[in-house]
């Protein structure tokens, strides 16, 4: 079979980094990507693969017409035999482009749960209101990364029929556990190894509520609770100066190093001692994930299928209370120090939750199952 991928842009995301593992995985399928944008993080990445990735170059919130025209040529070149979209712009600008070019084996891929004026793009919430029109006409099935999405999506309109439930899988012999690399980047940032350090991975976004994850630790500081934190991710460094702002108007700036963008983050999830996520809206966030394949335990808010990844091996709190955040943090840190065995258990037991629930393998699996379900 072969499976043509578009996808708004290859970046440093969750879905664009499902899509990456996916195709890095599956050797029985052939996989070609198109990417409506540029070829960015996970292009090259591909490519080194073997994967063949198009790019047509629109330019961010725009469309070219001839992109268009050469998305439709390109489709009905090389006929495939299911359109996988990824990601509301894919899902309409793919889906709509693959179905005049003659492909009636479209299947939509949803990752996100609600979209909220005012914290979304605007441009996201008018084409997901064009997109619950369309899901009665364009894709034969849609997969949403979480069961919360489904729910989200079908509340205001999308077909309830097509949707099916495919949680996001991952290499787990990529993520290991591995204290070597957690001291080596410990030493690099200069933190000890007694310290007790947080850490924190994403990218500087209204829906991933810093604020809330500052304020936070604002309070652990003002009671004295010698912490440290570390935060990476796009747009989470220096440059950005709104956070800076952010973090000297609270006196974090000794207490929190921000990082940026890092490509070693099995390195950065074992040299932490607690992950955490401070989101107000996820859908199947993957850092969880990555964080308890290497046995880091977890502290995240309710958000999307959140608590279905954690289970009962970390901590899951309400959105947008800093206060409650703060206290579970300190509970956190107090067991890891005063039961060293019960923490040690909670490691164990994070990686062991996301080898027997959430793997690659059981993720491919189910997309192909869809797939062939499609071709039908």
């Amino acid at each position: 079979m072969h499976v043509l991928h578009i996808i708004t842009g290859l970046s440093d995301g969750g879905a664009e980094a499902i899509l990456y593992r996916m195709c890095k995985f599956d050797k029985e399928y052939k996989h070609t990507v198109i990417s409506l944008m540029g070829k960015q993080k996970y292009g090259p990445m591909l490519t080194n693969i073997g994967v063949d990735v198009y790019v047509l170059d629109f330019p961010k919130g725009k469309i070219r017409l001839l992109g268009l025209y050469e998305l439709y040529k390109f489709i009905r070149q090389i006929k495939p035999d299911v359109v996988q979209t990824w990601l509301d712009h894919a899902d309409l600008i793919g889906g709509v482009i693959a179905r005049l070019a003659g492909i009636k084996n479209i299947v939509w891929g949803v990752h996100h749960t609600a979209l909220v004026r005012g914290e979304s793009k605007l441009s996201t919430i008018y084409i997901s209101k064009i997109n619950i029109f369309l899901s009665y006409f364009i894709p034969k099935k849609i997969i949403y990364c979480a069961e919360e999405s489904r729910i989200a999506q079908e509340k205001i309109g999308y077909k309830k029929t097509k949707g099916e439930v495919i949680r996001n899988g991952y290499d787990i012999e990529a993520y290991i556990q591995n204290k070597y690399l957690g001291e080596n980047f410990r030493n690099e940032l200069g933190i000890s190894i007694n310290k007790f350090l947080i850490g924190h991975v994403g990218r500087y976004d209204p829906q991933k509520d810093l604020s809330n994850l500052i304020e936070a630790f604002s309070l652990l500081n003002r009671d004295n609770f010698d912490f440290h934190a570390v935060v990476v991710g796009t747009d989470l460094d220096y440059d950005n100066q709104d956070l800076v702002r952010m973090l000297n108007k609270n006196g974090l700036e000794k207490r929190i190093n921000l990082q940026g963008r890092r490509n070693d983050i099995v390195a950065v999830m074992n040299g932490i001692d607690l992950f955490v996520l401070s989101s107000k809206s996820e859908a199947f966030p993957n850092v969880l994930n990555e964080a308890m394949l290497c046995g880091t335990p977890c502290i995240t808010t309710n958000v999307g299928d959140a608590r279905v990844i954690v289970g009962d091996t970390g901590w899951v709190v309400t959105p947008k209370n800093p206060q409650v955040l703060a206290k579970t943090i300190l509970k956190a840190a107090k067991e890891k120090h005063l039961n060293n065995d019960s923490w040690i258990q909670r490691e164990t037991a994070c990686r062991k939750r996301v080898v027997e629930n959430f793997s690659l393998n059981e993720m491919v699996k189910k997309y192909k199952e869809v797939w062939s379900c499609a071709e039908k």
